[in-house]
């Protein structure tokens, strides 16, 4: 739904009332005020007179006092300083504006930002249960952590050892049998198979001999899904070069030698 148009200001008083409730509201930046009040008039000689006047009288910080409260506040509740620094400039700070305020507000609050890190990832996990690496490492991040300093906080957790990235927490998981017949029926062979397994850190202590108990069933034959894969095929296997395409793209499929050889030998007679 449309907003309905914003009624415009008929005197400075007018733009004067719009910026004190505003403010009354929330701690809105200069830049912030300006773009509120160029919604309520196009007369910039008012709001410049407007701004001064406020900012003249405390009801407006200037934004060194404003980055600073803002850096205090942020400290407080353990953000750190790359959040900080992205969220002030989107409210229009000036980057050595916010230089400057995170320099006298770390300076004279001796601020710690690996003690920080700890503390908030200490307050926030007491286990990392369900939760990855990854997701750790996104959320401290957007908190304004550098790498550093996200680091030295899972150091100092006492879960830290049990903590995995996803790709661990999904190969723990796994069903071994499920993850080979998967691959199988994409019409891979027995080395692709493996080779993809370990990749995804999935235990395969136990490959060989699942491999044996699906074969036993007949739910897998590596002999025949070769000859499927080589007949979808058009090598002219009379050809030397053809047929050297041919073995290359079974091996990369992961069929070994013998079941390479006699699928062919079978699609030649």
């Amino acid at each position: 739904m449309q907003r309905p148009p914003l009624k415009q200001a008929k005197s400075i008083t007018n733009v004067f009332n719009s910026a004190y409730w505003h403010l009354s509201q929330q701690d809105f930046t200069i830049a912030e005020i300006r773009i509120k009040l160029e919604r309520k008039t196009d007369n910039i000689e008012w709001i410049e007179k407007v701004l001064s006047q406020l900012i003249d009288n405390r009801y407006l910080k200037n934004d060194l006092e404003f980055a600073l409260h803002y850096c205090e506040s942020a400290f407080n509740n353990e953000i750190g300083k790359t959040a900080i620094r992205r969220k002030l400039t989107m409210r229009g700070i000036s980057i050595s504006e916010i230089e400057t305020a995170l320099e006298q507000v770390i300076e004279q609050g001796n601020i710690n930002f690996n003690e920080m890190a700890t503390n908030q990832l200490l307050s926030r996990y007491v286990t990392f249960d369900g939760v990855s690496k990854e997701k750790i490492y996104s959320q401290m991040t957007n908190r304004g952590f550098s790498r550093q300093e996200i680091d030295q906080a899972l150091l100092q957790h006492p879960a830290h050892d049990s903590l995995q990235t996803k790709l661990e927490i999904k190969a723990e998981k796994a069903d071994l049998t499920i993850e080979i017949m998967k691959l199988y029926r994409k019409g891979k062979g027995q080395t692709f198979i493996l080779r993809e397994l370990k990749q995804r850190l999935i235990d395969v202590t136990k490959f060989e001999e699942t491999l044996y108990q699906l074969s036993l069933a007949g739910d897998i034959d590596f002999y025949r899904s070769c000859r499927d894969q080589l007949a979808k095929k058009n090598y002219d296997l009379s050809d030397y070069k053809e047929k050297s395409k041919a073995y290359a793209y079974l091996s990369r499929k992961g069929f070994i030698s013998d079941e390479i050889k006699e699928a062919m030998s079978l699609e030649q007679g």
